[in-house]
């Protein structure tokens, strides 16, 4: 459930390129879309919290402490966005894809220290199949091409805002490294080294913060961050200003976008944020295909490939828990010890491994 929650989120955001070509042919400006663009989506995503009582429910139950920290994330995710569309302005967008679909390597060695890390080979080698599928999907970079060194730094900086947004928000939602098992044979009472993964048991017993609300909140914070840097940038940002061929576009977005957030929030709350960024790769393949289907863009061969490899790669994330599972069990019964009497840890979240 968590990899379909988070190939809906991908398949939501892979939609918004093509809304953002509708709003840009009518005239609008990336600064200006953005902000509409996550006002939009917050007006969505708090009628939602209106309309359910969960989401009442959930709202009261945010402390401030996690709503500052919310604000944070939607401030954040405007670095993300503004870095990514200032260097689609100045470099290839070949190249501009190819380096913002690093964000799911960055994920990966940051869970090492942060959540919860990748477990078996797996979930390593869908990162690879992925990553590889992308740079092939995305159709390259022509030779003869520039390549402005402040278009490469934009990019990359788009995709270390994202792996940190997804990285804070796990560690919002509750996502501790886990706890490293004794060895057979040595007592549970031991001190572990000083570079042990240990789990903070302090934070165990609090809730983590519902998605929809922690939505409401980011989304809101987005669009108004990007608005005050549209009036900073002396451009118009009120409604008049936006084109009215366009207000159709830049709601669709804002919607998909709500949702999107929402999805991936909650997707990556089951699987982990390191697999759910992996799964994430499907975006630019499925923005390719719908752009092929709608706008009759052909596809090369290689691109063709690629998208093979993407989905291949997010099959395999998609079944990397399972293995994962398996070397848990065969860890913790360890050489020697029955099943039925091997030590069950606490872990965390109250479970036993």
């Amino acid at each position: 459930m968590g990899v379909l929650l988070v190939v809906i989120a991908a398949a939501l955001f892979g939609s918004g390129p093509l809304f953002a070509r509708v709003a840009y042919d009518a005239g609008m400006s990336p600064l200006p879309l953005l902000t509409w663009r996550f006002l939009s989506a917050a007006v969505v995503a708090w009628l939602l919290v209106a309309m359910t009582t969960g989401g009442r429910r959930s709202l009261r139950l945010l402390t401030p402490g996690r709503i500052v920290v919310l604000l944070g994330l939607g401030a954040l995710y405007v670095t993300n966005a503004g870095a990514y569309t200032a260097a689609l302005q100045i470099a290839p967008v070949g190249l501009v894809s190819i380096i913002t679909y690093l964000y799911p390597a960055l994920v990966a060695v940051l869970s090492l220290r942060f959540v919860r890390r990748l477990e078996g080979r797996r979930p390593w080698a869908s990162l690879a199949l992925s990553t590889v599928g992308v740079g092939l999907a995305v159709g390259g970079v022509a030779a003869d091409e520039e390549m402005p060194l402040l278009g490469i730094a934009l990019a990359f900086a788009g995709a270390v805002c994202y792996a940190l947004w997804i990285v804070l928000a796990a560690r919002l939602a509750g996502e501790r490294p886990r706890r490293r098992r004794s060895r057979p044979g040595s007592s549970p009472m031991a001190t572990p080294p000083a570079d042990a993964e240990v789990a903070p048991v302090a934070e165990a017993p609090s809730r983590p913060p519902d998605p929809l609300p922690s939505t409401a909140v980011m989304t809101l914070t987005t669009g108004l961050v990007a608005g005050l840097l549209t009036i900073v940038a002396g451009l118009d940002v009120s409604p008049a200003a936006v084109p009215s061929e366009a207000w159709l576009a830049v709601i669709a977005f804002g919607a998909c976008s709500a949702i999107a957030v929402l999805t991936f929030v909650a997707g990556s709350r089951r699987v982990g944020a390191a697999r759910a960024a992996i799964v994430s790769t499907v975006e630019p393949v499925y923005t390719i295909a719908l752009a092929t289907i709608l706008l009759g863009e052909h596809l090369e061969p290689v691109q063709l490939l690629g998208g093979a490899l993407v989905i291949g790669g997010v099959l395999l994330a998609g079944t990397s828990g399972d293995e994962s599972r398996r070397d848990e069990s065969g860890r913790a019964e360890g050489p020697g010890t029955h099943p039925r009497t091997a030590t069950r840890t606490s872990t965390p979240s109250g479970g036993t491994v």
